[in-house]
């Protein structure tokens, strides 16, 4: 009896200590809000609609590049981008960015690639990331490993890289397009919880209404059925490619596109919670695949999910319907796709990068201790002034070293 009592007291206690513990709470709001666990699997309502297209702004114009300078099929790169976009969705059901991997990107654009070279370079890239996935180091994977070691304030060293990356990119495409870049601004800031017309949505249909207005929109459609071609990607093109690019893509991809992407689905889905490893799976089998069938070198990305998020994202029904639009747009306008891009106003791409750059930015409210705050800048500054590899490696070694030296404890 006497052992109930006291049971029954340490539950009042309990109980009282519990109730009273949100009164001590700080009153700040939390940078982001996490899902909650009685979220549904799957929307497809406007505002899943609208953060589906969130990530547009880094999509779009290196679409553009890839199709246009590089003559990438269309029909293959949207159709395998689709697809992909729909598995993605109904496996995780939550927003699982997918875009180009921006090395590589850059250097077959810049560079004038052939397609056989793009294709050569993502089959391989997919090989190594299939290799990485499966290496274990003490018997751990390594790359779950190589996330442990990274501290907070690195990766979001690297999530403020990205956005002042994006910020400088947005302005610098606003000059071009000022008058429409303002309008969108000012349409973000209006509809940015507006779950009747989200604020991505009412830029999309923006756009097309002023291609309508200025007679490019329906001036270039053309409807015809076109299936991806079938390729074969030669030795040849896959190593030479990995010398010209995919060796440089590896570090960011195991940054950006994997420990940073872990990371911030643990933050915004903590009952989805998903892997290094399975990320990086991902990223593997999708490019062992994608090449065979006109597909570009894809990855996740941090940056993507934070863009995703930030307009409206919340489920796997936001994959699965950009996925069906993609793939409507390569099977039945892959003809007409170049100039529909290309006549999409630049100003509201512009918008949409500044947007989400200062989204990102809002992450560095995580690091507090003075010390972090240093180390999550020199971060952000080689990442930006150099690339995210160098700025991660460094980040690293000095808090570790910091570390070991008992500076910061």
């Amino acid at each position: 009896m006497i052992g109930d009592k006291e049971d029954m007291q340490q539950n009042q206690s309990l109980e009282s200590k519990s109730e009273s513990e949100p009164e001590s709470e700080p009153e700040s709001e939390p940078v982001i809000a996490p899902l909650k666990s009685s979220a549904p699997d799957f929307d497809f309502n406007l505002k899943e609609l609208a953060g589906s297209m969130g990530d547009f702004g880094t999509l779009v114009p290196l679409a553009v590049g890839y199709i246009v300078i590089v003559r990438l099929n269309p029909a293959g790169f949207l159709v395998m981008l689709g697809l992909t976009n729909i598995i993605l969705g109904l496996v995780y059901k939550i927003p699982m960015p997918l875009q180009p991997k921006k090395v590589v990107a850059g250097a077959a654009i810049a560079q004038k690639w052939s397609p056989s070279l793009v294709y050569g370079t993502g089959l391989s890239l997919g090989i190594t990331w299939l290799g990485l996935s499966f290496t274990k180091l003490k018997g751990e994977p390594l790359i779950e490993k190589i996330a442990k070691y990274t501290p907070e304030c690195v990766i979001r060293g690297i999530l403020l890289a990205l956005g002042i990356s994006l910020a400088i990119t947005g302005f610098e495409m606003m000059v071009s397009g000022l008058v429409f870049g303002i309008i969108s601004i000012i349409l973000i800031i209006l509809l940015r919880n507006n779950k009747k017309a989200p604020a991505a949505l009412a830029l999309v249909i923006l756009g097309l209404v002023v291609m309508a207005f200025q007679g490019q929109l329906f001036g270039v459609m053309s409807f015809s059925f076109t299936l991806p071609p079938f390729i074969v990607p030669s030795i040849e093109s896959m190593w030479r490619g990995m010398i010209l690019a995919g060796i440089a893509q590896i570090p960011l991809t195991i940054t950006n596109a994997t420990i940073v992407v872990a990371a911030l689905i643990k933050d915004y889905f903590p009952e989805r919670a998903v892997s290094e490893k399975k990320i990086l799976l991902n990223q593997g089998i999708m490019n062992v695949t994608a090449p065979f069938f006109g597909g570009f070198p894809m990855c996740h990305g941090g940056g993507g999910l934070v863009a995703q998020y930030s307009f409206g994202a919340r489920t796997g029904g936001a994959n699965i319907m950009e996925g069906s639009i993609e793939m409507i747009l390569g099977l039945f306008l892959a003809g007409s796709i170049v100039d529909l891009f290309s006549a999409f106003p630049i100003g509201i791409i512009a918008a949409m990068l500044i947007f989400v750059s200062f989204q990102l930015v809002k992450f560095i409210k995580d690091v507090k201790i003075k010390k972090d705050i240093v180390i999550m800048l020199i971060t952000a500054i080689l990442s930006v002034v150099t690339n995210m590899a160098i700025g991660f490696i460094t980040g690293v070694i000095i808090f570790h070293a910091l570390k070991k030296a008992k500076i910061l404890e």
